[in-house]
């Protein structure tokens, strides 16, 4: 039995020789492929291939949203300008009213009495008034006949001036009369919408006592706050316009809280000269047109304005940029379809594009998709993308088809 052991063994080690020298021939084949020259088309290996997108400059907008509150153009106190009884409120709370409608009254008989009272005083005056010149032109007339002495002519003189001043008074006191019973009629000092009352019918008024209050919503302000930059940014713009002779106001987009545009341009009219010290932001107001009464006083609003205008900018997708040793960069394909890293100063983001200010030229090809494994002067095989609108559908489609294959994969 010892010898027919031995002879199965002999065939057994050949095969185990056998198998290591084929992975050792193995090794050696991958460690002499392993030892060509990295890069694409000069070893044998296709290009790395990507996708491009070629650039032009053009004046972009740089367009910044800033959230802010609805105000009333001016708001207003109604108070009481003469005291008595509240007899009535002549309004609905809550009414749009025009400037002059009546909206409370005011018991007016103690100062339809009064009016008289003045009225009186006044005929009185008149009547002294008249006796006066009469004697006046008596007394004057006979001290040019020489019949009477010159203190009688200056006593008649100083009686008629005395009688013209008492009247004048009583004219004053005639006309105190009838403002404070037109007082009694508070009317709106502005068209706009009314507020609550302050006090009801029968309440005792004392001079000066809120009624109510108007808030006139046409035009309606929004104020917002500007970071430090972007008010900087403003003012850099403001400057330029007045250089060139063009101060008109910023134009600003009024974005209501269900998220629709409204429909009416506004104009920025006031950005404030100081910096908060709290928040490090500028106080700035917009004005609406709001006939309608669309916006309403309180309402949490978006304001978009136009900051700044660059010459001569680039957009680009923002996935394009990276990170490099000397800031974001960028590859751009040459005419020899090797990828080059490009430094580049970058802008604000607008509407899902980077603004890029400088690095770009005329004409290049900037790689959007496939740079993350490029290195500078790799062979690359680029794919013209349109914009980037097309890439985005491209890459939800691709997702759209992983996600339609996974019911297929587990029925399978």
């Amino acid at each position: 039995m010892q010898p027919a052991f031995r002879a199965g063994a002999t065939p057994m080690r050949i095969l185990l020789l056998a198998g290591l020298m084929s992975v050792g021939l193995t090794a050696c084949g991958q460690n002499g492929e392993d030892e060509g020259p990295p890069g694409g088309g000069a070893d044998g290996q296709p290009p790395t291939t990507v996708s491009v997108v070629s650039v032009e400059p053009r004046d972009i907008e740089v367009v910044q949203e800033y959230a802010g509150r609805a105000r009333g153009s001016r708001a207003v106190e109604v108070r009481a300008r003469v005291e008595g009884i509240l007899e009535e409120r002549l309004y609905t709370e809550g009414q749009v009213v025009d400037e002059g409608d009546a909206l409370f009254r005011i018991d007016p008989e103690p100062y339809q009495i009064a009016l008289r009272r003045a009225e009186a005083e006044r005929a009185n005056a008149q009547a002294d008034l008249n006796q006066a010149r009469r004697e006046w032109q008596r007394i004057s007339s006979l001290f040019e006949q020489n019949a009477v002495s010159e203190r009688e002519r200056d006593t008649a003189l100083s009686g008629r001036e005395l009688a013209e001043a008492r009247y004048a008074l009583a004219e004053a006191g005639v006309a105190d009369a009838e403002l404070n019973l037109d007082y009694t009629e508070v009317t709106a000092p502005l068209a706009g919408v009314t507020g609550l009352e302050s006090f009801p019918e029968g309440s005792l008024i004392e001079r000066g006592t809120l009624l109510t209050s108007v808030t006139q919503q046409d035009p309606i302000h929004v104020r917002f706050s500007l970071p430090e930059n972007d008010a900087a940014l403003q003012r850099t713009a403001r400057r330029a316009m007045a250089a060139n002779g063009d101060e008109s106001p910023r134009q600003a987009t009024l974005i209501l809280p269900d998220g629709s545009d409204y429909g009416e341009t506004g104009q920025v009219d006031f950005t404030d000269s100081t910096i908060d010290p709290r928040t490090g932001s500028v106080s700035a107001r917009a004005v609406f047109s709001n006939a309608d009464g669309e916006v309403v006083p309180g309402q949490f609003v978006r304001v978009r304005v136009v900051v700044q205008t660059l010459e001569d900018a680039f957009l680009i997708p923002p996935q394009a940029v990276g990170q490099g040793s000397e800031g974001p960069q960028v590859f751009v394909v040459d005419d020899e379809d090797k990828a080059r890293s490009r430094t580049v100063q970058l802008g604000a983001v607008q509407q899902g594009q980077q603004i890029v200010i400088d690095g770009l030229e005329a004409g290049d090809r900037v790689v959007v998709n496939g740079q993350v494994a490029l290195r500078d002067g790799m062979d690359v095989s680029a794919s013209e993308v349109e914009d980037d609108e097309e890439a985005a559908e491209e890459a939800e489609q691709s997702a759209f088809d992983a996600e339609q294959q996974v019911p297929d994969d587990e029925e399978a």
